[in-house]
């Protein structure tokens, strides 16, 4: 039977990485693929998957992707609207990799139909998990996690009682600057921390990666969709990534979830749930490998950690700061406004003064309420990153 599938940023590693599993399949038929500025690529997979419709968020974008996709059939639509509008055509499968809170009324929206929704947006849960998952049940939708961590868990919890969890760790790479000295990370370009030694991503989540803030978004997002307290998520350094997870029961067992770090497994697994079936990617050698080392994360070269945590025991409005402020943080360090170790104060500054405004702990209503906070969460890092900027601390 043909599948209804969407790819809400097709563009992106995750994006490339579904379409990559879509073409070795001769199940599928694309309804619509969604991404930003690239249209050469967005045009170029829009008629090799021949979607139904191929949509840029960005409004500019419109007449070269009409122009690079004439004569094809294929339709073309340009703005945040037909983005969402997208989400809103019957599939049985959607893809959500749009970065950043841009990917929230999307996603809403593939839920509504109840669909089937393979989350890789961290932002959603982040910002909005509450909603996210009272609007799947509404809906009779369903999320499949997408990152490699959770869908670790997701695949470790199958069969078994969440009761019966004390502990869910997560592991960590440490990413390209786990072993610069502390003394030298506040010098880090972002050449430096955009490369990864273990995985291929773009260059926002890998420097994420280096400051471990993606990690921080990760445990969130954990504590979110397994509605697991903040006390039993933990985070364990892991230079291999080969362990992607582990989940620790009541009675002394540990369900450990490994493999090659390659994307296009956590993605296939979601493409092909509540079955398996043969992926292609690299088969795990322990034996080559050698050896697997974990170690506890230093707060002080990762702060990130522990803001996550704060974030976790407030609740209401902070995963929604948190995540804004973050975004703000990374666009001034990539733009060499702010260093590398400035990111952290930024966003634990604006969660402060965010607090002092209107109280963390009041949690937003509807998607409406969440969008609000972001922008007036992004006012305020962005002024806070300025001043940072102006007196160079």
């Amino acid at each position: 039977m043909t599948r209804r599938v969407s790819v809400f940023g097709a563009t992106g590693s995750v994006g490339e990485s579904t379409l990559d599993l879509l073409a070795r399949r001769n199940d599928i038929h694309v309804v619509a693929l969604t991404g930003g500025r690239n249209v050469a690529r967005l045009a170029e997979a829009a008629i090799a998957h021949r979607a139904e419709i191929a949509v840029t968020a960005f409004e500019e974008c419109y007449i070269p992707l009409k122009a690079a996709l004439a004569g094809t059939g294929i339709e073309v639509a340009a703005g945040p609207g037909a983005v969402v509008e997208a989400g809103l055509r019957p599939a049985d499968w959607i893809m959500s990799a749009i970065i950043g809170a841009a990917g929230l009324a999307p996603g809403f929206a593939a839920l509504s139909q109840g669909t089937t929704v393979a989350l890789a947006n961290k932002e959603s849960l982040v910002t909005a998990g509450r909603l996210l998952l009272a609007e799947a049940a509404k809906h009779g939708a369903t999320i499949l996690p997408v990152d490699s961590e959770h869908s670790a868990v997701f695949q470790a919890l199958v069969g078994e009682d969440i009761s019966a969890v004390e502990t869910v760790t997560l592991t960590a790479s440490g990413g390209g600057l786990r072993d610069w000295p502390l003394e030298k990370l506040a010098s880090a370009t972002p050449e430096d921390a955009g490369k990864h030694p273990n995985w291929d991503m773009g260059q926002r989540i890998t420097i994420d990666s280096a400051s471990m803030f993606n990690k921080a978004m990760e445990v969130i997002e954990a504590h979110e969709f397994f509605g697991l307290p903040a006390e039993k998520i933990k985070v364990l350094i892991h230079p291999q990534s080969a362990v992607h997870a582990l989940v620790a029961f009541n009675d002394g067992a540990v369900m450990g979830h490994l493999g090659a770090p390659d994307m296009r497994h956590p993605i296939g697994y979601a493409l092909n749930w509540p079955d398996r079936a043969d992926l292609p990617v690299a088969r795990l050698d322990l034996a080559k490998l050698g050896r697997l080392d974990f170690a506890e994360p230093d707060l002080t070269r990762f702060p990130a950690l522990a803001l996550a945590d704060v974030v976790m025991r407030t609740g209401g409005a902070a995963g929604a700061v948190f995540n804004a402020a973050k975004e703000i943080a990374l666009d001034h360090f990539i733009a060499r406004n702010i260093g590398f170790t400035q990111m952290a104060p930024v966003v634990a500054e604006t969660l402060d003064k965010f607090d002092t405004r209107a109280s963390l702990t009041c949690a937003p209503e509807s998607l409406a309420d969440v969008l609000a906070i972001d922008t007036e969460a992004r006012h305020l890092a962005g002024e806070i990153a300025q001043t940072r900027r102006a007196r160079g601390t």
